[in-house]
This record gives structure tokens, C-alpha cells and sequence, in this order.
């Protein structure tokens, strides 16, 4: 479609207001919630998890080859939703982010137990496990809202910043809370050797790295106990802190980057409070 200006152009769009939401915006955000849906119930297979948010897993009640069914067929509505909103920028983005999830698991099943692992190789895992669906659904509901480039790319960055500090706060808490408090057992990731920020933090300690590394690469021959040891280093050694500075630093620099939206509006300060929510889980 062409439009042709009797006079000067409207001015650059920025923002949405909560009136401004159409059906498109609506669709696009349970597109990304049955998305999000299927890969924790297809993580829950690979990972052998019994509870998620303190209920049980569907591949602990009905088993792992029904699971994956189950989340093979939340993908595959949400791409048949995904085509029905029939704008190729949107749907180049979300398709890709599916695409991001295989890698992410690909990536996580060939470092598991590896103490080697670099934080640049945790975050690159971290934004293709969790943090492209948040990135690339802020950029589409820019899109959705007819914003210029420089807020589209802005709301990329802002979602990847945002999903990647939500990745980390998640992996501190996995240490730092209650099986209870978590709704899974505690040190889950570290038990099936998903070494995360925490972990390769707490691998540099000088005095207590030798003897947390070497529980890892034996993969735990103690079971519970060389767990329960291994939770104990990664505290001891300081990883839990650096960590907890890592999601602060991502979530800051998510608040930076919603430069370019209006100071004081609806929308900015909405996405200012989910960095608030995200950074409050930190115990």
C-alpha cells in the first residue's frame, strides 16, 4: 500500500498505548506463549524433569514419547498461527527463534560436564535457549505497532538484554532457593552437568575451583553428597554473587536500551517495571 502526503509526514510512532492494541498484538503474544510452553515441555524430556512449577511434568505423568508429541504440536500451532498473521517480517523472526531452540539444545547437550565451558559460551547458550523468544517478540509487536527501525532494533536489544538477565536470575536461583521456593529439585542443572553462570563463575576461584572442577568432570560418583559439596563450592567460591552482578549489568543494560521511547510514556515505563519483576526474584 502507497500513501501519498498532502503536506509534512506524521510523526515517527514510538509507542502503543493499551487502547492502541489490535488483534494482531494479542495474537502474537499467545504465539509466543504456546512457543515458550513447547520448549520447556521438550526441555523437561531432555532433562528428565519430574516437576515444573511444582506440578508434575507431562513427561513424568504420561511419559517422554507422548511429551514430545505434546510439544511438537504447541509448535506446530503456533506456526500455522504465526502464518496466519500474514506479515513476513514477523514471521521470518518467530520461525527463527524455533530454529534458536534446537541450536540452544544442541549446544547444552555437547557441554554437559564440560568445566571448560566459557561465560561467553553460557550466554550465547542462554540467548538461543531463552532469550531470542523475548527479543524477537518485543521487535514483533514493534512491528505490529508500525514503529520506525531504530525502535524495532531497540526492542530486539531490549528483549535480549531482558532474557538474557532472566536466564541468569533463573540459574542463581537454582542454587540460592528451596526445592519448595522452586517448584523443582534444587541444583537440578548442575546434577545433570547444565553448568551455568554461577558455576563457571565459581570455577575461577583459585582454592576452591580444583575441587569443585574435579566433582564435575566425575560427574558426581558420590551422588547426593558430591551434589550437596559441589552447591557448597559454587556458593563458597563466590559464584552466586558474581552471577547476581551479571543480571544486574544485563538488566541495565535493558532500561538503556529503551532510549528511544518517549520519557514518561505508558509503554516505557510498563517495560522499565518488567526489568523491576525480573531483577525482584533475586535472593
Amino acid at each position: 500500500m502507497t500513501y501519498v502526503w498532502l503536506s509534512t509526514p506524521p510523526p515517527k510512532r514510538t509507542t502503543t498505548t493499551r487502547s492502541d492494541l489490535t488483534p494482531k498484538h494479542r495474537r502474537l503474544a499467545e504465539i509466543t506463549e504456546m512457543i515458550h510452553t513447547a520448549s520447556l515441555v521438550h526441555d523437561d524430556v531432555l532433562d528428565e524433569c519430574s516437576t515444573r512449577r511444582g506440578c508434575a511434568t507431562v513427561n513424568s505423568t504420561y511419559g517422554s514419547r507422548l511429551a514430545v508429541l505434546v510439544g511438537d504440536f504447541l509448535f506446530a500451532q503456533s506456526s500455522w498461527a504465526l502464518a496466519n498473521l500474514e506479515n513476513m517480517e514477523v514471521i521470518k523472526l518467530i520461525s527463527q527463534v524455533i530454529a534458536d531452540f534446537a541450536n540452544g539444545e544442541i549446544s547444552q547437550a555437547g557441554a554437559l560436564f564440560d568445566t571448560s565451558l566459557t561465560l561467553q559460551a553460557y550466554m550465547d547458550k542462554s540467548f538461543y535457549k531463552t532469550a531470542t523468544l523475548i527479543a524477537a517478540s518485543a521487535r514483533s509487536a514493534a512491528v505490529f505497532s508500525g514503529c520506525d527501525e531504530d525502535v524495532k532494533a531497540a526492542m530486539f536489544e531490549y528483549g535480549r538484554r531482558l532474557g538474557l538477565a532472566f536466564q541468569v536470575v533463573d540459574d542463581v536461583l537454582d542454587f540460592s532457593q528451596t526445592e519448595e521456593q522452586l517448584g523443582k529439585p534444587r541444583g537440578q542443572d548442575l546434577a545433570s552437568g547444565n553448568l551455568t553462570a554461577p558455576v563457571v563463575f565459581a570455577l575461577q576461584h583459585a582454592e576452591l575451583g580444583p575441587e569443585l572442577r574435579a566433582l564435575i568432570e566425575g560427574e558426581f560418583p558420590d551422588g547426593e553428597r558430591d551434589l550437596a559439596r559441589a552447591v557448597e563450592l559454587v556458593t563458597a567460591a563466590g559464584g552466586l554473587d558474581a552471577a547476581r552482578a551479571l543480571a544486574r549489568s544485563e538488566a541495565d543494560a535493558a532500561r538503556a536500551a529503551l532510549h528511544p521511547l518517549p520519557a514518561g510514556s505508558e509503554a516505557k515505563a510498563s517495560l522499565e517495571l518488567m526489568v523491576e519483576y525480573v531483577l525482584d526474584r533475586l535472593c
